[in-house]
């Protein structure tokens, strides 16, 4: 169990939940319920007042971010930025492609591969400041995949987009989901609706704690998550 606070304040109390392979699981709360603290914590960008962290049965919650990135093959798509503006698509790929790829050939490949994948061929000579909202958030989840990611961490990659980018981003959740059974996608997303549409199991967080979990039919059901995040009239569709 984690409990987190910040100058005093409570962010997290005593919360406790696992992550497991092959599953879509979305993070859902107010403003302020503390779902990027726990992205942070699981990062290792801030470490909790009490409990620990554990991966793959190893505490890891003394780690600092390079160790998890690379021995515990975590990703990480935040919800603003995550790229050089002035380095073109391609660019950015390579650069981050040498840190994490030592062979060069291995590393092009990977890098053509995501680039056919997620259909940025035409637009891998613009520089990324140039780039759609939708084309940008590709760029960060091809650059997060580079590293071949056990738990891949998606922070809000919803927000500000159109009702198309929106769609082509869940089927991509999707597919990496069926194209690599072993992987554990996490979602923190407001966009209730969006977010129930393409995961396993969601969690709700609300003041402070975890006051429901479960798969999204479940959930919408649930007494706690009515009265504290969904109000009486939510449906999914």
């Amino acid at each position: 169990k984690i409990s987190l606070l910040y100058d005093k304040r409570q962010i997290l109390d005593d919360i406790n939940f696992s992550l497991n392979s092959g599953e879509i699981i979305g993070l859902l709360g107010p403003n302020g319920a503390g779902k990027s603290s726990i992205f942070n914590l699981l990062i290792g960008l801030i470490k909790p007042n009490f409990g620990n962290i554990i991966i793959e049965n190893d505490n890891v919650t003394e780690y600092p971010v390079y160790v998890r990135a690379h021995k515990y093959k975590i990703g990480y798509v935040p919800q603003y930025g995550g790229f050089f503006h002035d380095l073109t698509l391609f660019e950015n790929l390579k650069a981050i492609g040498e840190i994490l790829i030592k062979n060069s050939r291995e590393r092009e490949t990977k890098i053509n591969q995501l680039i056919y994948k997620f259909g940025l061929d035409n637009v891998q000579e613009i520089k990324a400041k140039f780039l759609s909202g939708g084309q940008k958030r590709k760029l960060v989840i091809c650059m997060a995949l580079l590293g071949d990611p056990k738990i891949l961490l998606c922070d809000e990659i919803f927000a500000a987009l159109d009702v198309l980018t929106i769609h082509m981003l869940k089927e991509i959740l999707v597919n990496l989901q069926n194209e690599n059974p072993k992987i554990c996608i996490v979602v923190i997303e407001h966009n209730a609706r969006e977010l129930l549409q393409v995961v396993d199991r969601a969690l709700i967080l609300s003041n402070c704690k975890i006051v429901a979990e479960g798969s999204p039919n479940n959930l919408i059901k649930d007494e706690n998550a009515r009265s504290h995040y969904f109000g009486e009239f939510f449906k999914i569709s």
